[in-house]
């Protein structure tokens, strides 16, 4: 297999497991730690924990958080394209687990908000074969330009390309949206962001998308995933896993996805590969490899 690009965001997460409510205004125990994150960072070390040879693309800040995202994601084999913001600081995500797996937000994107097309070097997508990206970069107007200069330059270069939408509730012009990532060869949604994107949770409504994309490949936690193209839709179910921290489990789906996709395996392949490394994901705390 030769290289996968990927771009999208590296940060830092606050991950805090808690089995009881919020009490609003009120205190609560709970197992709290510190790790790598950001979507773009996450793909990536489960790509390169598959072997492949990864370069991420993504901005940080000059600081102490930036530099301990190079140092393990280097040290975990990931080449590291960075852009270093001399103001903004690095990305920060605190992440709250609940009892059963499930986690809420808060972000502040940082130094990937100011994530520019300048960031997006030639000389990164050399030697790679095919571009992700995260659909963080193209849902905040900051750093839209920075993934549409990211897609048509690996499109420029002969990459083949895909696309994580990322966030449904981010999602306010599905028509744009779609125009962005005309030409992609695939889409990879969560079926909340396939009910943004055509209003319904069906598989089968991905059918629609393929005026845009080549392919469009969903995610559907318990239900399983689908693969949905020309020939119509395969789907396999979701593989057991005992939830500990839902965090980054389609980020792992999707690196099971592009390896088995790209290395030219069968559709059921493909899907399976991705139900197995996000059951993986979601059995552990933290969103990383």
């Amino acid at each position: 297999m030769t290289g996968i690009v990927v771009v999208g965001d590296a940060g830092l997460d606050v991950v805090a497991r808690h089995d009881q409510p919020l009490p609003h205004g009120g205190d609560a125990r709970a197992g709290i730690r510190f790790t790598g994150g950001g979507s773009g960072a996450n793909t990536a070390l489960w790509l390169r924990s598959l072997g492949a040879d990864t370069t991420l693309v993504a901005r940080i800040g000059d600081d102490a958080g930036g530099r301990l995202i190079r140092s393990e994601l280097e040290a975990a084999g990931v080449r590291c394209a960075f852009a270093v913001d001399p103001e903004a600081a690095t990305c920060c995500v605190v992440v709250l687990v609940d009892g059963e797996g499930q986690r809420s937000m808060l972000a502040d994107r940082g130094a990937n908000k100011r994530f520019c097309p300048a960031d997006v070097m030639p000389e990164a997508l050399a030697g790679s074969s095919h571009l992700h990206l995260s659909g963080y970069v193209l849902l905040d107007p900051s750093s839209r330009p920075a993934g549409l200069a990211a897609l048509a330059a690996a499109k420029e270069a002969g990459l083949t390309t895909s696309v994580d939408p990322q966030a449904a509730a981010h999602i306010h012009d599905p028509a744009a949206f779609l125009d962005d990532v005309r030409g992609t060869d695939l889409l990879m949604p969560n079926t909340e962001e396939l009910v943004a994107l055509t209003g319904s949770a069906d598989p089968e409504s991905a059918a629609e998308l393929l005026a845009s994309v080549g392919a469009v490949v969903v995610t559907a936690g318990l239900d399983g995933a689908s693969w949905i193209d020309g020939s119509g839709v395969t789907s396999v179910p979701a593989v057991t896993a005992d939830c500990v921290d839902s965090t980054g489990a389609g980020d792992a789906f999707d690196a099971g996805v592009l390896t088995t996709w790209l290395a030219g395996k069968s559709t059921v392949d493909i899907l399976r590969a991705g139900t197995r490394l996000g059951a993986l994901a979601v059995s552990r705390v933290g969103p990383q490899p």
